[in-house]
């Protein structure tokens, strides 16, 4: 009888967990909150913007692992651009208007990024975007997460007059960036009193470069900068090493681990340099943690660069940035952005309010055989961003870019 009353005592806690088990099952599961991932999957810029692809689900999937967001999971929804600027700026209005994502982490050209600009800023959204750049930009709907002009193209070209010479011989691909980096190489120059043997453009995605390899045989540039961009830097590299002209020293603004990895070590040139915020050779735990994680999840072979740090880095400032807002509402978001800062693998990246860049600090690596880079050069501190060089207004340099024809 004892055990018969215990057992009617427990039937009522029983019925009780079971209807909290129906219960939580019925539940429905949180919404997850979407974010919008376009880059070029296709196309002469798919080797360089895969890879930001993969930085972004990497932090995803950290984020995730933690619970996620506001209770809710982050879902991606990649698109694909196809290194074409149109497609770029109708990627982005579907993103925004029929996917509803809260953020897009987007593009890798100025000029697709100049595409998709006004589209973010007629939604008031918010857009993150991780390439070095050429500046003379902000947009009250965009966060920069690469290096502004002062913090690659002015101290690289600096250090390079200083140390590898004078006579310099200009390269690049024929749209916004080289041409806008080229003004502000050309002031570099001009200070230094160095001289400008020749700027050459090739259109994007370009693979012959015999009669640029020619010229630089007959003119013999103590150094090139090179402003080439995607998969054209392959040819380049490897049409430079076919005509004995490795010993040529080159300073790239756009070539990193990935493209080193591509060109291979057959071409591999032992002058060549890149300026960056970030190298994978950076010490530090802090990007050690992330290049085991990337290779964990991506491939022991892959590498990690600067856009691929930046573009994990804008995903980490932005779940900081939704957690202080308690929303994933792009306008609340977007100022909760604005006091944002964290340690990322290449170091401290906190948000300029007035510019909405990152502060991050300057590095000049050398190539070596192995495709990684060794450090030559530091700025030791962070750097504030300037995206309008500060020896003249941004007025004055609207109009310079105008009157030389480079404006889009």
């Amino acid at each position: 009888m004892k055990s018969l009353s215990r057992f009617r005592r427990i039937i009522p806690a029983l019925v009780m967990t079971a209807a909290l088990w129906i219960f939580l099952a019925q539940r429905p599961a949180p919404q997850p909150i979407r974010i919008g991932v376009l880059h070029s999957l296709v196309g002469t810029m798919s080797a360089n913007e895969k890879p930001l692809v993969n930085a972004v689900k990497l932090a995803v999937e950290e984020i995730n692992a933690a619970g996620g967001l506001l209770g809710r999971p982050v879902e991606i929804v990649v698109a694909d651009g196809r290194s074409d600027d149109r497609v770029f700026a109708a990627e982005a209005e579907r993103l925004i208007a029929s996917e509803k994502v809260s953020a897009l982490f987007a593009c890798w050209t100025s000029s697709c990024r100049k595409a998709v600009k006004p589209v973010v800023e007629k939604h008031r959204h918010l857009m993150f975007y991780p390439i070095q750049y050429e500046g003379m930009e902000q947009s009250p709907n965009i966060f920069y997460t690469g290096s502004a002009p002062n913090q690659q193209i002015i101290p690289g070209t600096m250090w390079a007059l200083n140390t590898l010479g004078k006579r310099v011989y200009l390269i690049g691909s024929d749209y916004i960036f080289p041409h806008t980096a080229n003004l502000i190489i050309r002031d570099m120059v001009a200070v230094n009193h160095g001289t400008i043997l020749a700027e050459r453009y090739r259109p994007l995605g370009d693979s012959d470069f015999s009669v640029i390899t020619a010229e630089l045989r007959t003119l013999k540039p103590d150094l090139v900068l090179n402003t080439l961009n995607g998969d054209s830097n392959t040819s380049f590299f490897r049409q430079l090493h076919q005509a004995g002209l490795d010993a040529l020293p080159i300073i790239s603004f756009s070539v990193s681990e990935v493209d080193l990895k591509a060109t291979g070590p057959d071409a591999f040139h032992p002058n060549h340099y890149a300026v960056w915020s970030y190298f994978q050779s950076v010490p530090g735990e802090a990007n050690q943690r992330f290049i085991a994680a990337f290779r964990a999840r991506f491939g022991a072979d892959q590498v990690t660069n600067d856009p691929i740090e930046a573009a994990y880095t804008g995903v980490r400032l932005w779940a900081q940035a939704v957690r202080d807002a308690n929303t994933d509402e792009p306008e609340q978001v977007n100022r909760a952005m604005l006091l944002q800062s964290t340690a990322a693998p290449s170091g401290i990246a906190a948000i300029d309010r007035t510019t909405r860049h990152l502060w991050k600090q300057v590095r000049i690596g050398k190539a070596r055989p192995d495709g990684q880079f060794d450090l030559v050069w530091n700025s030791k501190e962070a750097v504030r961003p300037m995206p309008f060089p500060g020896y003249r207004s941004p007025s004055e340099w609207q109009e310079k870019i105008k009157s030389s024809g480079t404006a889009p």
